[in-house]
C-alpha cells in the first residue's frame, strides 16, 4: 500500500477524537471516508498531513514513518492536502495562488510545464489568471483550490468535502475531476458527505462513527446494500 494508517489515537486537549483508526490507500486509487459531521473525518486528514500529532498509531507512506515529519516535508514526499472551504487566498491573483501551491518545487525547470498540465485540466482557471481568487465563484475556487493541490504532481491528494456548498450541476463536475485526477495514476482519499456519489466513483471506502472506523469495504459493495446504506450512511 502507499498509505498506511495504523491504530492511530487522536486527541484535541484532554477529548479523544479517533480510537485506535486503521485504513490503507493504494497507489492509484480513490478511496472514500464517509461518516456523520463530527465523525473525524477531517481529524484524520489533518493528522495524515501531521497538522495534528497522533497520540499513538503510525502512518506509513511507502513503509517510511511520517510521525514527526512537518507538514511541508510531507508535502515535499509526495502527499497534498485539499482542506474543507477551498482557502484560497482571496486577496490573490488565482496565478498567485497556483505558484504558492507549487512553493515547495518552485526552484524547477519544469514549474511552466506543471503550470500549463494545471490550467488545461481547468480550463475556465486560464481565463482567469490575472483575477483575485476571492471573486470566483464556488465551484471556480475548489477548481483553484485542487489545481493548487496537484501542481507538484503528488501521489496521493487527500481531498476534504469538495463537493461542499456547490451547485447540483457543479457537484456533478466536481465528482468527473476526482476521477480524472486518479486517471493521472494520482491516489485519492476523499472525505465527502454525498455518500452515492464518493460511492460511484470510489474503488474503496471506510466508514468512521463517533472517531472508530466501523466499517470498510469495496464502494460497489457498499453501495448495493440497503442495510448498510440505513444504518451506516443515511441513505
Amino acid at each position: 500500500m502507499f498509505l498506511e494508517v495504523k491504530g492511530l489515537d487522536v486527541f484535541y486537549g484532554t477529548m479523544q477524537a479517533l480510537w485506535d483508526v486503521s485504513l490503507a490507500v493504494d497507489s492509484g486509487e480513490i478511496v472514500a471516508l464517509l461518516g456523520a459531521n463530527g465523525a473525524g473525518k477531517t481529524t484524520l486528514l489533518r493528522t495524515i498531513s501531521n497538522l495534528i500529532s497522533p497520540a499513538k498509531g503510525k502512518i506509513l507512506l511507502r513503509d517510511q514513518d511520517l510521525t514527526g515529519i512537518p507538514a511541508h516535508r510531507i508535502v515535499s514526499l509526495g502527499v497534498s492536502h485539499v482542506p474543507e472551504g477551498r482557502r484560497v487566498f482571496a486577496g490573490s491573483t488565482v496565478k498567485i495562488n497556483l505558484e504558492m501551491g507549487a512553493y515547495p518545487r518552485r526552484r524547477e525547470k519544469d514549474l511552466a510545464r506543471r503550470l500549463e498540465s494545471c490550467l488545461k485540466m481547468f480550463p475556465v482557471l486560464r481565463e482567469r489568471l490575472d483575477q483575485s481568487a476571492g471573486t470566483l465563484s464556488g465551484g471556480e475556487q475548489q477548481m483553484l483550490a485542487i489545481a493548487r493541490g496537484i501542481i507538484n504532481e503528488p501521489k496521493l491528494i487527500l481531498l476534504d468535502e469538495p463537493s461542499l456548498g456547490l451547485a447540483p450541476l457543479v457537484v456533478k463536475s466536481m465528482f468527473e475531476i476526482v476521477s480524472s485526477i486518479q486517471r493521472q495514476g494520482i491516489a485519492v482519499l476523499i472525505v465527502e458527505q454525498n455518500a452515492v456519489r464518493a460511492l460511484e466513483i470510489a474503488d474503496r471506502a471506510y466508514v468512521l462513527q463517533n472517531g472508530r472506523i466501523v466499517l470498510s469495504g469495496k464502494a460497489s459493495a457498499l453501495l448495493a446494500e440497503p442495510e448498510i446504506k440505513k444504518a451506516y450512511l443515511g441513505l
